[in-house]
């Protein structure tokens, strides 16, 4: 995968304060125009992936979402709508959320997936070990705990 255009890494958290929901946000853009890469679309809205992940913490459904984005807005009033209907995180909420999305594939139920994945993309032997990692390397980003 190449670092596509108009899609954040998932560590950004300008949408809401929150890790990799503006990244989601993008993704159902870029799927709305038909610019989203087919190697994107197994992975879009996953239940058990970050898009699932994160809408299960906000108390909304990825289908919700998507139909809000595809009306139209900025992300302030998607993420506004999005706490309007389900959960406004606290910052301590928040704090849990960007912890457990940021560590995601450590030691963790998703280890043995990220290790496979990992052996696909030809980064077998890197020593990234969360899926924020292995995304940015996928992308062509230097992953903050690799480059600092």
């Amino acid at each position: 995968m190449a670092q596509v255009e108009n899609l954040r890494t998932p560590g950004d958290k300008s949408a809401g304060g929150l890790h990799h929901f503006g990244r989601m946000l993008d993704k159902i853009r870029l799927m709305a125009a038909g610019r989203l890469p087919p190697d994107y679309h197994r992975n879009y809205g996953l239940a058990v992936g970050l898009d699932g992940q994160l809408c299960g913490f906000l108390n909304v459904t990825f289908v919700e979402v998507e139909a809000r984005v595809r009306e139209g807005g900025a992300d302030a009033d998607i993420v506004e709508w999005v706490f309007a209907r389900g959960l406004r995180p606290s910052r301590t909420q928040a704090y849990i959320w960007n912890e457990h999305s940021r560590k995601l594939g450590w030691n963790d139920r998703i280890s043995a997936y990220l290790q496979k994945q990992k052996a696909e993309s030809g980064l077998a032997g890197h020593p990234a070990c969360t899926t924020f990692e292995l995304i940015d390397l996928n992308e062509g980003r230097t992953p903050p705990a690799a480059g600092g």
